[in-house]
């Protein structure tokens, strides 16, 4: 508790402390401009006026216009950051040309925007992180929106979860989120998690995070199940594999072998290349073709026993 106070008590004091220092070149550049209006004609400050209004309309007109054309001929990726760009050019040739309208003084200009930004730099260093991390998201393009990722940082814990082998087929899980990218700003990244909950991320994490893309034509899927040892393997294994050559997602041949084995069962495992973003739907269609085959042979077992008790005749 004494630490929390303490540390609130720290955080007033340097807010009011940037409140004086931002008050005062506020007032200093202020008095500058106010000397300097006193001395303008009227008509041009109306043109400065009309000038600034004009700047930002058109500037946000020109910027839309290249998102789109870039979004279409590109990717949405490139058009988000050429807006940013256009933006950002287009607001600073509006002050310069305010500016010089108005014959404000560049000493002042330069020396209040030369205090003025370390001030704000050193209260806003997270948002100025956030930024560059977005223009870095910008120009290398690790990812796209539409993209299906996982992101592993340190600086969201998670717990690694582990399961019986027999029961589920993962053998490890990525500590992450994993979700489709539904839009990438200058400030965060959002994503929409496989679960459907709305995550955003500021981008100064994003640049240091673990960035897994699912976006390959095809992945691994691996399947373990547990097989009763009444089942021969010897016979088990080539079937199993006939069939699963059958699924049109699967690329190549996938291969099937023993990993684990109990006094009543062994456990198999399936690995195969399998088409799509997700593992969930492949594997659904290779555990239905293991219990097909099981249920396949041990039919078979039980015509054969059945067929053999018959040919059995009891001594007199």
């Amino acid at each position: 508790m004494r630490i929390s106070g303490v540390k609130i008590t720290l955080g007033i004091l340097i807010s009011i402390l940037v409140i004086i220092i931002i008050a005062g070149l506020a007032v200093f550049i202020l008095s500058d401009v106010l000397h300097v209006i006193s001395n303008i004609a009227i008509i041009n400050i109306v043109y400065a006026v009309l000038i600034l209004f004009g700047g930002v309309v058109l500037t946000n007109i020109v910027a839309n216009i290249v998102k789109k054309a870039t979004s279409k001929s590109i990717s949405p990726t490139v058009g988000e950051g050429l807006k940013i760009l256009t933006e950002l050019t287009g607001y600073a040739v509006t002050v310069i040309a305010v500016f010089a309208l108005v014959k404000i003084g560049i000493t002042s200009i330069l020396f209040g925007g030369t205090v003025t930004g370390l001030v704000l730099g050193l209260a806003s260093q997270d948002m100025l992180a956030n930024i560059f991390g977005g223009l870095v998201i910008f120009t290398s393009r690790p990812f796209s929106v539409g993209d299906r990722i996982t992101i592993s940082t340190w600086q969201y814990g998670l717990d690694l979860a582990t399961y019986p082998p027999k029961y589920y087929s993962y053998d490890f899980l990525i500590p992450g989120y994993t979700g489709v990218v539904q839009d990438i700003s200058l400030i965060y990244t959002s994503i929409l998690t496989d679960d459907g909950v709305p995550l955003k991320i500021p981008n100064s994490i994003m640049i240091q995070a673990a960035v897994f893309s699912h976006n390959e034509d095809a992945r691994r899927v691996r399947t373990r199940y547990e097989i009763p040892n009444s089942i021969d393997p010897r016979v088990m294994i080539p079937r199993l594999t006939k069939k699963l050559k059958e699924l049109d997602f699967i690329v190549g041949d996938p291969a099937v072998r023993i990993i684990e084995t109990t006094l009543s069962s062994y456990v198999i495992v399936v690995d195969a290349m399998c088409r799509g973003q997700y593992e969930e739907p492949p594997r659904h269609e290779v555990i239905l073709r293991i219990m097909d085959t099981v249920k396949e042979i041990q039919n078979e077992n039980i015509s054969k026993d059945g067929n053999s008790n018959k040919t059995v005749q009891p001594s007199r």
